[in-house]
């Protein structure tokens, strides 16, 4: 799989959606904001979720992380609080105010009391609106981003996931870090992340959803002002789909350690796809069901070949992958790597047994509404929802879905898309025994 944290938990988080009764009031503020709202009184405070679409994807080419580094200065001081005021002015009203960014969205996640609220939002219309990009937090920041690309650049993991992703999305935004080069995000200015706000921070970008103490009225009311002064477009345009361009083969990148990190991926299906639910189960079975999942039992319990092996169905905006990752010594990863094409063929010739089927639809819906509980949470999923298209209702479908899958439902989908021919896999190590193509 190639990871990129912020939409896989997105997706992980839909794909996991429980059957629960969420009562979900779909509102338009006076403004034209559209709003997902599940309202809550018991307690007395509100979360809400705002994604812009796009997120990083929307850099420059030569301006490559400066949405990211723009986004951890968000929180930075905004109009005329500083830094320090900024910080002093959340922390008084007991609100958190939080700015993250992946590849398909930038997301800002905002909590308050309902006796603060129209404070709170009052700071955080300021960080959106009026960032102050003070040159002192600038270079703070950025040498903080640069830490990060240098730790990427000595971390094996890290090492495996950018080749992968270079291999597989080529000119696509997708095929680069969203933290840009020590070379680019050296060379930003305070004017270019001025323009990476305007490209990504439009209200044409924005899905919204919140949870808690607040009626229809008040949150419609708090976004208009909130989000009424940004630019009615953004000044880029939304990525193209990406087009995988994997081949089936083995890369292997030379690197002084006794074990060789492995990441592996082949095509994968959008969760449009009718067959997206049977790809999930089979995947429980296949390598997400941790220690119950065929590529564990084989891998780790029965040969103890690596202390874990995980494959999961991976889903972006604009692009999908099936793969997965492990870890296994020099020596023996060959013998690692071969188990999971077996495993990936074994499955599209085969598919799931009968027990396998039950016991991997008793988990995926029994045991995930323990997670869906919280107002943050709820608000995420929601605007996560809303992010990919998903029609409200799919909160109380979901399960249904689940359940609704057939042995021969997955045996079609893994003889459409498992096949270990076509599994690329990169190698960070010193492997023996490994068969290179490149």
């Amino acid at each position: 799989m190639i990871p990129r944290i912020l939409p896989a938990l997105i997706f992980a988080s839909l794909a996991a959606l429980p059957a629960r009764a969420v009562e979900i009031e779909q509102i338009t503020s006076p403004g034209g904001i559209d709003a997902w709202l599940v309202q809550d009184d018991t307690i007395p405070f509100v979360s809400v979720t705002m994604m812009f679409r796009g997120g990083a994807s929307l850099d420059a080419p030569e301006t490559r992380g400066a949405v990211n580094l723009m986004t951890a200065l968000l929180e930075e001081g905004a109009g005329d609080l500083d830094f320090t005021g900024f910080a002093e002015a959340t922390e008084a009203l007991g609100t958190d105010i939080g700015f993250s960014v992946g590849d398909d969205a930038l997301v800002v996640s905002f909590r308050a009391l309902s006796e603060n609220r129209d404070e709170a939002a009052d700071l955080l219309r300021l960080a959106l609106v009026q960032p102050r990009f003070d040159p002192d937090r600038v270079e703070l920041v950025r040498a903080q981003v640069q830490t990060v690309i240098r730790a990427e650049d000595t971390d094996p993991s890290a090492i495996a996931a950018k080749e992968m992703a270079r291999q597989a999305w080529g000119e696509h935004p997708y095929a680069s870090s969203i933290n840009g080069t020590l070379e680019t995000v050296g060379a930003l200015t305070r004017d270019d992340l001025l323009a990476a706000k305007d490209r990504v921070l439009a209200r044409d970008r924005v899905v919204v959803a919140a949870a808690g103490d607040i009626g229809a009225e008040a949150l419609g009311a708090m976004l208009d002002h909130v989000l009424g002064d940004l630019p009615a477009t953004g000044t880029a345009p939304l990525p193209e789909p990406a087009k995988l361009g994997l081949t089936g083969g083995v890369t292997v990148i030379d690197w002084d350690s006794p074990q060789t990190v492995v990441a592996f991926a082949g095509p994968g299906l959008p969760m449009e796809d009718p067959d997206y639910f049977a790809a999930f189960v089979a995947n429980h079975v296949l390598g997400g069901g941790g220690f119950s999942a065929r590529l564990m039992d084989e891998i780790r319990d029965k040969r103890g070949l690596t202390y874990g092996v995980w494959s999961q169905v991976s889903n972006q905006l604009y692009g999908d992958t099936w793969g997965g990752g492990m870890a296994s010594g020099n020596e023996r990863v060959a013998e690692a790597v071969e188990l999971v094409r077996q495993e990936w063929d074994r499955m599209a010739e085969n598919g799931v047994t009968r027990q396998e089927l039950d016991d991997a639809k008793t988990y995926l819906t029994g045991e995930y509404p323990l997670r869906f509980n919280g107002n943050g949470r709820i608000a995420n999923i929601l605007a996560g929802m809303q992010l990919i298209g998903l029609p409200a209702d799919y909160v109380d479908t979901r399960n249904d879905r689940v359940q609704a899958v057939t042995q021969e439902d997955v045996q079609r989908v893994a003889a459409r898309l498992l096949d270990s021919g076509a599994l690329r896999f990169v190698l960070v190590g010193r492997p023996q025994g490994i068969e290179v193509d490149q």
